[in-house]
């Protein structure tokens, strides 16, 4: 039977994929998609604990989760757009819009 440990274990397996995904990749968008993956993750483990407590807490957690998640998507990509609309690349090496 699959308990607790294992929702845990794949949330930390999830979360090492996207934090790795996102130190690594140069792509943006890859970068924002590993964001979101390390999120979902959170949520897994926000959800299997609240159902080892036998509680609501952790799910309504990630409902404010999912709130925020859905908050930064729209704003996220629209600033992704933005940068390809005036670079013409979503390399984040190639984006030093802060640099003089």
């Amino acid at each position: 039977m699959i308990g607790t440990a294992h929702f845990l274990a794949l949330s930390a397996v999830l979360f090492s994929i996207g934090a790795v995904g996102a130190v690594v990749r140069r792509n943006v968008i890859i970068i924002f998609m590993s964001i979101e993956l390390m999120l979902n993750a959170a949520n897994l483990a926000f959800v299997a604990g609240s159902n080892s407590l036998g509680s609501m807490n952790g799910q309504s957690i990630v409902f404010f989760v999912m709130t925020v998640a859905a908050a930064e998507a729209a704003v996220g990509l629209a600033v992704i757009l933005a940068l390809f609309r005036n670079r013409q690349t979503v390399a984040a090496d190639e984006i030093a819009l802060l640099k003089w």
